[in-house]
């Protein structure tokens, strides 16, 4: 698909929206339609629920969806920069003023924030979310539903490993194992 899609409705896990709108868009139900929808005739889908520290809620959205047939729509906001050489999963996000350099890879499910930037030659793996300002420097491994917060720089050549937390404005110097929180600068792990 390409262009401009008008959202038709919303699925949301808090009963108390069920009904109403937001920003004028119908709130259906919950999750639990997302097997009536094909049969409506809804043919894609964006998931809009983001992740701080758990990527988990997001991920288990992504698979429920892609199980009933729905397919992924791309999301590019057009003040975005994604490089031709760029590998980008059609089910990523990337949001206004976020680059996406040449021979970067971005995962199924990965939201690339506003004004984020993934330098030349990265990885991100699938269902990571790379926040608001947040910057990977050239060659940075990013593992899968791993989070890199708002503002963090992770340096040339580091590894977030799967599941891994660099907390909002960290300095990863060094590589981060998978399942750890991680903040500061240079950034320490934490206990969870």
């Amino acid at each position: 698909m390409s262009g401009y899609q008008d959202p038709v409705g919303i699925l949301d896990a808090d009963a108390s929206r069920w009904g109403g709108t937001m920003h004028g868009i119908p709130v259906w139900g919950g999750d639990e339609l997302l097997s009536d929808l094909c049969r409506q005739g809804i043919t894609h889908f964006a998931v809009g629920l983001g992740g701080v520290r758990d990527n988990g809620p997001r991920r288990r959205v992504f698979e429920a969806a892609i199980a009933t047939g729905l397919q992924p729509l791309v999301v590019r906001h057009p003040l975005s920069y994604v490089a031709p050489s760029a590998s980008v999963a059609p089910s990523a996000q990337v949001l206004c003023s976020a680059v996406v350099n040449s021979h970067a890879t971005i995962g199924d499910n990965t939201i690339v924030n506003t004004g984020a930037v993934v330098e030349h030659d990265c990885f991100v793996g699938a269902h990571a979310h790379i926040a608001t300002r947040a910057t990977l420097t050239s060659g940075v491994v990013v593992g899968d539903a791993a989070h890199v917060g708002a503002g963090a720089t992770v340096l040339q050549q580091r590894v977030v490993g799967a599941g891994a937390v660099v907390g909002a404005g960290g300095c990863v110097i060094r590589d981060v194992l998978p399942n750890t929180v991680v903040v500061g600068n240079p950034a320490r792990p934490r206990p969870l």
